[in-house]
């Protein structure tokens, strides 16, 4: 028996040599083939393969998506699912070894996954560690790998604004079986610190049940516009289960000049940053997800429906209107764009303001307000990075064209002050006032004297340049806030016209309209500006 051993211990070690061998020798990857995913359940309108659509809110119905494929050897598998920009995380990732043929992985969110698609992936590796995957495609591909939309309560209306009579169309995307739709004011609601994904208002309507729909495809709801002030309005649709979804939209004066003020909303800019993905490839249909594609209007907005930074932009400026006794017309871009001269603008207003960030518009719009402008009308931009791009209509949709600047109209002309820089907030400063004394009435009752500083402010960047009109004044500034000469510039120019045009030049003034000394310095350029 003892002499058996060594010819024992010689047998294993021909054996894990001719193993490893083999496996050494082994280059072939596993193959991944019929991949599909689904949701356990029907399918909604517009799913097919590679494309589920679910809504965990454990209600036993299109809680999970299952992704099945094929191996061609045993393998272990990891399934991953990431979101995609604006914020790019992984949501999800699970490993399990399959054997060879069909397989199925799971993925089960929770009811608080919020609510757009995400992207699957799969890779695969046989034990001498070959290694293939399936991965999804660029934003202005087809889709090569699953996608899984999460659904909430998806609703647009498919204008940017109304008349008073009118039918609204509102397009409605869900399952729930029942719904409550009201229609809410946007300004004379309480200060409030609203979650993210969630708007205030007052309602003007009481709530209707929507039951009976399809819980398998889209459906449309027509709303008739009542007598209701020049506003901005939202509809709220809750389930029954909770889930909330909202829909702006913007009601116009039933004439030009009801008020002296106009405040004209950034309607088509908000769909440019809107990241919500219609042809559920993965990515949002917005040119910032890496694809210069047409942008669709009528959109959901990704975030249950509110417009992009709303609450941070918009929101606090609009209040501040609402409270205010002289008030003021509310347009959209397409109501601006639609007055039919910048001489009857002028008839109609001393002063428009674009309170968020109106960095697109189309040539109409352009030269409709240069003409306001140019006949003594007066402006006021609260944000920064104002007028900077021409965009085109395309059919239903949106596509973006060169910055006015290389057209041979460069925005400063307008704003006098045109775009510098952008670091996304990471750095920000406060205004240091600069220039009191040719515009002493802006500073009125702020206790602000030259060098002094106020606020907190960046994000994007405006300041002078060689085509701002002559005699724009620099208030303050944010000095050196992106590097050496880097800064952001508040500006204020007349025309031999009697055109008043103030720009704050960073993000953001309207933001802060209940603050100290912002809300002074608005109530100042209102009563300067307003008047005739």
């Amino acid at each position: 028996m003892r002499a058996s051993i060594p010819l024992l211990v010689a047998l294993v070690s021909v054996v894990a040599a001719s193993s490893g061998a083999a496996a050494s020798r082994d280059r072939i990857a596993p193959s991944i083939t019929q991949v599909w995913v689904r949701n356990g359940d029907s399918r909604y309108a517009g799913d097919d393969r590679l494309l589920t659509t679910i809504t965990p809110n454990a209600d036993g119905f299109r809680d999970r998506a299952v992704v099945s494929f094929r191996l061609s050897e045993p393998a272990t598998v990891r399934l991953a699912v990431r979101q995609s920009k604006p914020i790019e995380k992984y949501v999800f990732v699970t490993t399990a070894v399959l054997p060879r043929g069909r397989n199925t992985m799971v993925w089960e969110p929770g009811s608080e996954t919020e609510p757009r698609t995400y992207l699957v992936s799969l890779r695969a590796t046989d034990r001498a560690g070959n290694t293939k995957y399936v991965l999804p495609g660029r934003p202005a591909q087809r889709r090569k790998a699953p996608v899984v939309r999460v659904q909430e309560v998806d609703a647009s209306f498919q204008r940017e604004s109304y008349e008073v009579g009118r039918l609204a169309v509102l397009r409605i995307a869900t399952d729930a079986p029942e719904l409550t739709l009201q229609v809410f004011r946007v300004g004379l609601e309480p200060r409030l610190r609203l979650p993210r994904g969630a708007m205030a208002g007052v309602p003007v309507t009481t709530p209707v049940l929507i039951r009976g729909r399809p819980r398998s495809a889209p459906f449309t709801v027509r709303m008739s516009i009542g007598d209701w002030p020049s506003a901005l309005y939202f509809a709220k649709l809750t389930a029954d289960d909770g889930r909330v979804g909202y829909a702006p939209f913007v009601v116009p004066p039933r004439r030009l000049g009801e008020h002296d003020v106009a405040v004209v909303l950034p309607t088509k800019t908000w769909q440019a940053y809107n990241w919500y993905d219609a042809d559920g490839n993965g990515y949002g249909d917005t040119w910032y997800s890496g694809a210069e594609l047409p942008v669709p209007l009528g959109r959901p907005y990704l975030d249950h429906g509110v417009p992009p930074y709303f609450r941070y932009y918009d929101s606090p400026f609009l209040r501040w209107v609402a409270r205010r006794p002289d008030g003021a017309d509310y347009l959209s871009q397409r109501d601006l764009t639609n007055a039919p001269t910048g001489a009857a603008l002028a008839r109609a207003y001393n002063l428009i303001v674009f309170p968020g960030h109106h960095e697109y518009v189309t040539g109409r719009e352009y030269d409709l307000v240069e003409r306001y402008r140019d006949l003594g009308g007066n402006l006021m931009f609260l944000s920064a990075n104002n007028f900077f791009r021409r965009i085109v209509h395309r059919g239903p949709n949106i596509v973006r064209k060169e910055p006015w600047r290389h057209l041979g109209r460069p925005e400063a002309a307008l704003v006098g002050v045109q775009y510098r820089a952008n670091d996304r907030g990471q750095r920000r400063g406060a205004y240091v006032v600069r220039d009191q004394s040719s515009a002493p009435w802006f500073f009125a009752g702020t206790k602000l004297t030259p060098g002094a500083t106020f606020g907190d402010y960046g994000i994007e960047i405006d300041a002078k340049s060689a085509a701002s009109p002559p005699g724009t004044t620099v208030l303050a500034e944010i000095p050196n806030l992106f590097g050496p000469g880097i800064s952001a510039q508040m500006t204020y120019y007349e025309t031999a016209g009697g055109a008043k045009v103030f720009a704050a030049g960073a993000f953001t003034l309207a933001g802060r309209a209940f603050g100290v000394p912002e809300g002074q310095l608005l109530a100042n350029l209102w009563a300067r500006l307003s008047l005739a």
